[in-house]
């Protein structure tokens, strides 16, 4: 078997939450938008990563999903979050903080998300 990709499902009560988070503050790019359907969707991108983002309330409600995002460059990302959008950084990891594990990360978190960004 070959796999190239995989790509989550994340839900929301209101599209617009993560739209905010991962496009507005984390810079991802819409590939696909459905959002004035009856049931709004969308794919969203950066790079080979890919999400998709759907507005169901009831499966919001049962879904609260982590993520850990990696990158080469974590003070970069820390730095236009923490300027653009603070309201985001998670009060339990809110600045850059080096783990027992040996990777640098902070968290941020949304009313749906919890994204954990980390540095090898």
């Amino acid at each position: 078997m070959d796999f190239t990709r995989l790509v989550p499902n994340i839900y929301y009560q209101n599209i617009k939450d993560g739209l905010k988070l991962f496009v507005d503050c984390l810079g991802f790019r819409i590939g696909h938008e459905e959002l004035t359907s009856k049931e709004p969707f969308c794919v969203i991108e950066s790079n080979e990563f890919h999400l998709m983002l759907f507005e169901h309330e009831e499966l919001a409600r049962e879904h609260q999903p982590e993520f850990r995002l990696v990158t080469g460059n974590i003070e970069e990302v820390y730095n236009r979050v923490s300027g653009s959008h603070p309201e985001y950084l998670h009060p339990n990891l809110s600045k850059i903080t080096l783990r027992p594990w040996g990777a640098k990360e902070f968290a941020l978190r949304d009313n749906q998300v919890c994204l954990i960004v980390q540095q090898w």
